[in-house]
């Protein structure tokens, strides 16, 4: 019992670390309500056959990397792998997705048997948008620029972002009659992740990492050349207001991304600051998912982004705290009663205040506030305790302003003059 740990794959974020991930949070979150994108949260936990119909039986997730259990009431359930299946099944479970025109997003933990790495882990944290009824190439254009300037609000740099698109559901077929075709001649060199797919998922091969297989690949039958003319003209629609928008893009007619469920536009948000996992968000479009798992005829488009790889590129300066605004040096049992009243009525002004419950000496006290870089200081012994006062100034004694001031704890208006002087307005 001694050397009970964490499972292989789980971190535990401790308070130092959970700075940056609020801050990183907080700035993203505030980007979504700008744009007028409502919260959705969903169980972890849900049936498996909701990823099986959802994700694709083929696909790596249900084939190799679901976490998946019979509860006590022999039902098979998964811990959920990704956010939009489940965001669908509770679309149209609740009777919302005949309901047009929602701009969705959820944030929360996802979990994938992976092998560990920097910035992947096998319980992960995912932000995910969903914009639902959505079918006009500008809410394509729409969800990939807000993607690339949450992006950029974060201070990431070396951002790429790379495009393409997968056609409607005949142009892919046409594509994989001609593309298994030529998979099954040269399938003996290709490497064998690869050849276990052509029978369940022959277009993820389209996206293999193995550099023998991406070599051969480059001879293979292109699904752009299957296009209808009216996918052509949408993908060329979006790359016109992309250039419009002045955001950058790649063409890579390799990118299918990992899931069975896109078609049309397919795009990925890269950093070279990553290295070799550089995938920072990615996603797509998925009109028939809707249907296909129960709903109305509904279009859809998404991403997620990684909140792991968002910690470890977002910049240094997320990781400061905010200062202490008002430390609350006290002693002395009627002093300590008065101090905790007192921290209740700063921290409706939106204050940080941090109250000193340690009961050791003044000199040790404002050590602390010292170095916790408080803003200003109260002061409450026996003596303010007993004229029901309490001193306040501010702790930088090169600070402009009213540097200290003896406040009745009766007299409000004294009190917010000191902080609109000296802290709210500053």
């Amino acid at each position: 019992m001694n050397n009970l740990k964490n499972l292989r794959g789980t971190v535990d974020l401790l308070p130092n670390q959970l700075i940056k991930w609020q801050n990183v949070e907080k700035i993203v979150l505030e980007q979504l309500s700008r744009a007028s994108i409502k919260e959705i949260r969903t169980p972890i936990l849900e049936m498996t056959e909701l990823f099986i119909r959802g994700i694709g039986e083929g696909t790596d997730v249900v084939s190799k990397e679901m976490y998946t259990f019979l509860d006590r009431g022999e039902r098979s359930c998964t811990l959920r792998p990704e956010g939009t299946a489940s965001v669908v099944r509770a679309l149209i479970q609740n009777g919302m997705s005949s309901n047009p025109l929602q701009k969705l997003w959820y944030m929360g933990p996802m979990f994938r048997y992976e092998r560990p790495q920097a910035g992947r882990q096998r319980q992960f944290h995912q932000l995910g948008v969903e914009f639902v009824g959505y079918e006009s190439v500008r809410s394509d254009v729409e969800i990939i620029a807000l993607a690339w300037d949450i992006l950029g609000k974060l201070g990431i740099k070396e951002l790429n972002l790379e495009i393409n698109t997968l056609g409607d559901q005949d142009d892919r077929l046409k594509f994989q009659k001609s593309f298994l075709g030529w998979l099954e001649k040269n399938k003996n060199s290709l490497d064998l992740d690869s050849q276990n797919r052509i029978n369940k998922n022959p277009l993820r091969i389209l996206d293999s990492k193995n550099i023998q297989t991406k070599k051969i690949l480059a001879n293979a039958p292109r699904l752009f050349n299957f296009l209808s003319e009216k996918s052509q003209k949408r993908y060329s629609e979006l790359k016109n207001q992309l250039d419009s928008l002045k955001i950058p893009y790649l063409e890579n007619h390799n990118l299918v991304r990992g899931l069975d469920y896109y078609n049309h536009t397919a795009f990925e948000i890269t950093s070279g600051a990553l290295g070799s996992q550089a995938t920072v968000c990615g996603g797509g479009r998925y009109d028939d998912l809707i249907k296909q798992m129960g709903g109305a005829n509904t279009p859809a488009i998404g991403f997620a982004i990684g909140l792991e790889r968002l910690i470890l590129l977002a910049g240094k300066e997320l990781e400061v705290p905010r200062n202490t605004d008002i430390y609350i040096i006290n002693q002395g049992l009627i002093a300590e009663t008065l101090a905790i009243d007192l921290s209740r009525k700063l921290r409706n002004y939106d204050l940080l205040v941090e109250l000193d419950s340690s009961g050791s000496s003044f000199s040790k006290q404002f050590k602390k506030a010292n170095k916790l870089k408080s803003k200003s200081i109260i002061v409450i012994g026996d003596d303010e305790a007993a004229k029901k006062e309490f001193i306040i100034r501010l702790f930088d004694k090169s600070s402009d302003g009213n540097k200290e001031e003896v406040i009745s704890f009766e007299n409000n208006t004294k009190l917010e003059n000191w902080l609109n002087n000296n802290l709210l307005l500053k």
